[in-house]
């Protein structure tokens, strides 16, 4: 392995990890601003990434998304992954809030991902790419903000999706339940325990080229016109 790929690793660990830590620590914040203190009593609104580290979403399925197309004699992937979600006590958000702040804290981490892109896409349009006459720190930063920009689009597109367990799935539960159509909240709450069975599916087959890749290269498109 050369040096420029353990450049391009550890920028985009930095980005996966700066994405998905922020992503959950909104989730905690909003419901904070709700009244519920479930989050902060567990020390999870920190910026400590060891205590967000979840086995299969931040180190698993990372490193096989990025090192398999490499074993099987392709380019790197794309890094993907998820934090350990912050615990919420929703029914204090409700009783404080109703179902809109429900639906807030569902959309949070959503909302923080598609910001952080925005952002990372004004960066990155402002930069020149790197050459042989720049330093490592530029080439270091040029990779992170490229990185930021590709991982924060990829999670904000993949929490739309309706996945039990997931942002878009809650959002529409509590949708449901705003609106008093129960069988649609049931169907999600008693599949919770299916989701990343459903999300190992989306991820290792064709489905990801259409309900992932595909947004993703769009909304990334409209982000550096």
């Amino acid at each position: 392995m050369e040096f420029i790929d353990i450049l391009k690793i550890s920028a985009a660990v930095l980005a996966l990890a700066v994405a998905i830590i922020g992503h959950e620590i909104m989730h905690g914040w909003v419901a904070y601003k709700y009244g519920d203190n479930t989050a902060k009593n567990a020390g999870r609104l920190s910026v400590n990434p060891l205590i967000h580290v979840d086995l299969v979403g931040t180190i698993i399925v990372p490193a096989t998304m990025y090192f398999l197309p490499i074993l099987l004699g392709g380019e790197s992937g794309f890094l993907f992954g998820w934090a350990k979600p912050v615990p919420i006590n929703m029914s204090t958000v409700i009783n404080r809030g109703g179902y809109n702040a429900a639906m807030q804290v569902d959309l949070a981490g959503i909302v923080y991902n598609f910001t952080l892109a925005a952002f990372a896409s004004i960066a990155i349009m402002s930069m020149h790419q790197p050459t042989s006459a720049d330093g490592l720190m530029y080439i270091f930063l040029y990779i992170f903000v490229f990185q930021l920009l590709i991982i924060n689009v990829v999670l904000g597109v993949f929490n739309l999706l309706p996945i039990p367990q997931f942002d878009g799935a809650h959002f529409i539960m509590h949708l449901a339940l705003k609106h008093k159509v129960n069988s649609i909240a049931e169907f999600f709450y008693k599949n919770e325990r299916y989701g990343i069975i459903v999300v190992l599916i989306v991820l290792m087959t064709p489905l990801k080229d259409y309900l992932l890749l595909m947004p993703v290269q769009t909304i990334i498109k409209l982000l550096l016109s």
